[in-house]
């Protein structure tokens, strides 16, 4: 898979403040990647110096493995900021005004409206959208001209929870038509459910990057959380505790949450207790997910 962004050894200061601290990590083709960091860990910064609108105190970046150019930079669509959009023009008439400010062609914009799903209120006007088919005409600017590759900062910022999901699809939607998404966000549960690779920065500084599978399986701790419960628990507390490679038991809303060692199945629970003459009603495998494991990096807090 070949990259489409390599960062090395990227600092920014702003005084004695160090924005960024030597990040460098590398973006492959088709990806959805995501920059995750609590606010004011340097996010916007690095998407600033990538898209030339700040300069970096030290280290590089390329784009395609060639430095970056004004037609480098053409070729890439961006979402940075809410564009100043005409309240009292149409949709398709933003777009025009963007189309011709990019030195684009207008001819896509129907077809940009459509993928967006407001080509039916192509002739509304901006002042009587919602905030999510607001946001979604934003990332309709960023198709004109049909980049490949596309950058958003905090693309659901501010919206409720039904515009969030309406922008979450239309990322994998644009995704599976082939374009590579580099995106920053401080939302764990959309970069879960969207990004297939991420990279977390506290304090400007790169924690971990590399596919979301991978950065959730690596950790100091191994063990594995297990939910079950049976019919009396109080036995089966009693019984669980004695198998091999169980660290400990504890009980909330009457169930039993196990702690254990990786090579514990819940194959090898089930049939642990069918032997000792209790049948199990529930048995769950929790997964680590993005949070836990972006709490376990950052300490949860906040770099602001």
């Amino acid at each position: 898979m070949s990259t489409v962004l390599s960062v090395n050894n990227l600092a920014k200061s702003y005084g004695l403040v160090r924005a960024l601290d030597g990040v460098s990590f590398d973006v492959p083709q088709g990806s959805v990647f995501g920059i995750l960091g609590p606010n004011g860990s340097g996010k916007t910064t690095l998407l600033g110096i990538i898209m030339e609108i700040l300069k970096a105190t030290g280290g590089s970046y390329s784009w395609q493995g060639q430095p970056a150019t004004n037609e480098h930079r053409r070729q890439i669509g961006t979402l940075l900021e809410t564009p100043n959009f005409y309240h009292y023009l149409s949709g398709e008439k933003n777009l025009a005004i963007a189309a011709a400010i990019k030195q684009k062609s207008k001819a896509d914009i129907p077809e940009v409206l459509k993928t967006v799903n407001l080509y039916q209120r192509k002739d509304s006007k901006f002042s009587t959208y919602s905030l999510g088919m607001k946001q979604r005409l934003a990332i309709a600017s960023t198709l004109i001209g049909n980049p490949d590759i596309l950058v958003f900062d905090e693309p659901t910022n501010g919206l409720d929870p039904a515009g969030i999901a309406e922008i979450r699809e239309l990322i994998k939607e644009l995704n599976r038509k082939g374009k590579t998404i580099i995106m920053a966000s401080h939302i764990l549960d959309e970069v879960e459910k969207v990004c297939t690779h991420v990279a977390i920065i506290q304090k400007g500084v790169l924690k971990t990057s590399g596919p979301v599978s991978d950065v959730l399986n690596t950790s100091a701790d191994s063990s594995t959380t297990i939910v079950i419960s049976a019919d009396d628990n109080a036995t089966l507390s009693s019984v669980i505790s004695n198998m091999p490679g169980i660290n400990s038991v504890t009980t909330q809303d009457n169930l039993l949450v196990l702690n254990c060692n990786e090579s514990v199945t819940s194959t090898a629970i089930n049939r642990y207790c069918f032997e000792k003459g209790i049948t199990l009603n529930q048995l769950l495998v929790k997964r680590k997910t993005l949070e836990t494991r972006f709490l376990e990096i950052t300490g949860g807090q906040s770099d602001r």
